[in-house]
């Protein structure tokens, strides 16, 4: 097998959608590409011998501080980025958080900001997989 065709394979991402009490998304603002200056949800790349599951919760944790447990799986993406030579499929689930909301940017080498928004008045742009998520909440 080349080479190039190791490379262009589909990777494995996740994404978490997160509400507080009061009705407001958690979203992250990336600091890097692919989508830099995006706002999104918490996530990344799941790991070798990591279910998405496990994923989610270590990725959320990792970038925000919060523990949440999964409730259900919202959707899957699928994000090409040609240019970058990227094609990431994504499930995004809906996850609750345990214990505290207090919610605090970790990664800020990879990560700009960090907030709490009502649906009706989202940042922009979004990320795509923050955009498709938004489309299956209830």
């Amino acid at each position: 097998m080349s080479h190039a065709s190791v490379e262009q394979r589909p990777r494995v991402g996740c994404g978490a959608v997160i509400r507080r009490a009061d009705g407001r998304l958690l979203l992250i603002q990336r600091g890097r590409e692919p989508e830099r200056g995006h706002w999104g949800l918490p996530g990344g790349k799941v790991d070798w011998m990591e279910t998405v599951e496990q994923a989610v919760v270590r990725e959320t944790l990792e970038e925000t501080a919060l523990q949440v447990t999964i409730e259900r799986l919202l959707c899957v993406v699928d994000h090409f980025e040609p240019v970058l030579q990227q094609h990431w499929v994504a499930p995004v689930y809906l996850v609750r958080i345990v214990g505290s909301e207090a919610a605090q940017l970790q990664e800020p080498e990879a990560l700009t900001d960090l907030g709490w928004f009502a649906l009706d008045a989202l940042p922009a742009p979004l990320t795509r997989s923050a955009t498709a998520a938004l489309q299956h909440l209830d």
